[in-house]
């Protein structure tokens, strides 16, 4: 069957939606959050990429970025998050997919880098490491993860869009 990633349509946000949560609804780690954060992102402007796997006409799995600040003040930081899979298609490469897609497109847009919080295990073959000169506060340092697209790393405190403090 054939899948394709292209950006979300305005159309498609309660799909979104209904797809994040799905996806997060057994996750041990997930703070079941993840749709509100998508939606608030989505209300301030902020997404500064929003994909969609789309397979056999159905939505099946979707990724956002957004700005990141930097305390030290570097420009052009991104945070990836959330990214979602349906259940029923997680471990067949949609999730990979999604990332690659997403690290290319803030890539195209000349962005400096990506961070994330998430599993080491699965980040770290896209790249994504520990910065111990970066800290994102009230997350374990080995979570958060990041991946610079130039030989300029960042240091100090990082702030994720506000949108990420959603609860509904």
């Amino acid at each position: 069957m054939t899948r394709v990633l292209r950006p979300e349509k305005p159309s498609e946000a309660a799909a979104i939606a209904a797809l994040t949560t799905a996806a997060f609804l057994n996750a041990p780690h997930a703070a079941h959050t993840e749709a509100f954060i998508v939606n608030a992102l989505r209300r301030a402007g902020a997404m500064t990429v929003s994909l969609v796997a789309e397979q056999g006409g159905e939505l099946v799995g979707h990724v956002a970025t957004s700005p990141v600040v930097v305390s030290d003040g570097t420009p052009g930081w991104h945070g990836l998050g959330p990214i979602s899979v349906l259940p029923e298609h997680q471990g067949k490469g949609i999730g990979s997919a999604l990332m690659q897609a997403a690290l290319q497109a803030l890539r195209d847009q000349g962005a400096a880098g990506c961070m994330l919080v998430g599993d080491p295990g699965y980040y770290r073959r896209f790249g994504f490491r520990n910065q111990p000169q970066l800290v994102y506060p009230g997350v374990p340092p080995e979570v958060f993860m990041v991946l610079p697209f130039t030989d300029v790393v960042p240091q100090g405190t990082v702030t994720f869009h506000e949108a990420f403090g959603a609860t509904s």
